[in-house]
């Protein structure tokens, strides 16, 4: 492939990564730890990258698979390729200012974008019309991934984490993973979305029958595995802890949808038949199919004694320190989309302000999708078999 063309393609891909998250250059820049017009310049095909880890990070920022990576890295490897000097002949001498292009000391601004705005952006000026949940960067085909020798240490380290803070889980654990924003903020967190219920109950939608139900702690492998998608809703616990004795005001919890298409048309299959309550503190209920959803604060349930208690709705401001954490529990339902969404965190600490982006357990949207009308299924444990039941959960 021809130097432009290697160059050209890697940064085609870039760029289709940054146009599908929708964010501003100096947005992502901050996420990436390089500026805005560093960033700029891999977009358009003026430099490309010493070191394939900050490309990646863009990916999976972006939402792109394992596929989609290993794509962008093979583009990448080519464009380096295509970039470096050729090797001169025995015994002659480097041309004056041989050598990689160094970046300037000070880097030109990138030209303004189409619609810029403060972030994070109201969602009705980010979601695009709806398209195929399972759109792709055009132009990266499929196949397993390979890494390359030497960034690999760079990325663990990059995306290496804490162990997560427990904090009298009220579900069942799911596999969390502790975060901390660009820049430094006074706070880290810990989230954990393939959560049932109660424990117990949840609704998948699978495209083919799947094996039996697993062990709600293993849930989140077992719809890894199949391609499972959490239908009519989503339960997400999100645990927040300050860093310091300092106390962190969190202000207020907002939704962001990044993707809106229609419900999927697979079938449900529900892991149970529903269960007991438990304790929900700091609950909060979110409704996708709004135009622009919120989260809003809503009464929890104290089942740990005789008779239990209603525990009252509380809402936004919230103090956290590192002695005295919190719990949010959200429950976001959808019966009219397939929608995949972050949550967003406001904060405020010793006359600092920051938003934290918060994503699963991956740092990709949280993803749910409608399942009204669907045909539903029960696993029969005698029978060792999925059963066809109705929305209600009984068998037919």
């Amino acid at each position: 492939m021809p130097k432009d063309t290697a160059v050209e393609e890697f940064a085609r891909l870039v760029r289709a990564l940054k146009a599908r998250d929708g964010r501003s250059y100096e947005a992502l820049g901050r996420r990436l730890s390089v500026s805005a017009s560093t960033l700029h310049r891999y977009c358009s095909g003026a430099t490309v990258p010493e070191e394939f880890a900050v490309v990646d990070r863009l990916a999976l920022l972006c939402g792109a698979d394992e596929e989609e990576r290993r794509a962008l890295e093979a583009a990448w490897t080519r464009a380096d390729g295509a970039r470096r000097p050729a090797a001169p002949e025995p015994g002659a001498k480097p041309a004056p200012g041989a050598g990689p292009e160094p970046e300037p000391a000070h880097e030109p601004a990138p030209a303004p974008e189409a619609a810029p705005g403060p972030e994070p952006e109201p969602v009705h000026a980010r979601v695009p019309e709806p398209e195929p949940a399972q759109a792709r960067v055009p132009g990266l085909p499929s196949g397993r991934r390979r890494r390359r020798r030497g960034w690999l240490g760079v990325v663990g380290g990059a995306l290496a984490v804490v162990g997560a803070v427990t904090l009298g889980a009220v579900l069942l654990p799911g596999k969390a993973r502790e975060r901390a924003a660009a820049p430094s903020p006074p706070l880290t967190w810990t989230v954990a979305s393939d959560l049932w219920k109660n424990g117990c109950g949840h609704t998948y939608l699978v495209e083919r029958t799947p094996p039996p139900p697993p062990e709600a702690a293993d849930a989140r492998s077992w719809a890894a595995a199949r391609g499972a998608v959490d239908g009519g809703e989503t339960l997400v616990r999100v645990s927040v802890q300050g860093k310091s004795t300092a106390a962190v005001v969190l202000q207020a919890l907002h939704v962001r949808v990044v993707e809106r298409g229609a419900p999927l048309p697979w079938a449900a299959y529900r892991m149970d038949d529903g269960c007991g309550g438990a304790v929900t503190p700091r609950r909060f209920e979110v409704d996708l199919d709004r135009p622009r959803p919120v989260a809003r604060a809503v009464d929890g349930y104290d089942a740990s004694g005789q008779e239990g208690r209603t525990l009252p709705a509380v809402s936004f401001p919230y103090k956290v320190d590192a002695a005295e954490p919190e719990e949010l529990l959200v429950s976001a339902g959808a019966a009219g989309c397939d929608c995949r969404w972050y949550l967003e965190l406001e904060w405020s600490s010793e006359g600092r302000r920051g938003t934290v982006r918060i994503g699963d357990e991956d740092g990709a949207p949280f993803r749910t999708s409608g399942a009204k009308g669907r045909p539903v299924h029960l696993y029969d444990s005698v029978g060792r078999a999925w059963i066809t039941g109705d929305e209600s959960g009984q068998g037919g």
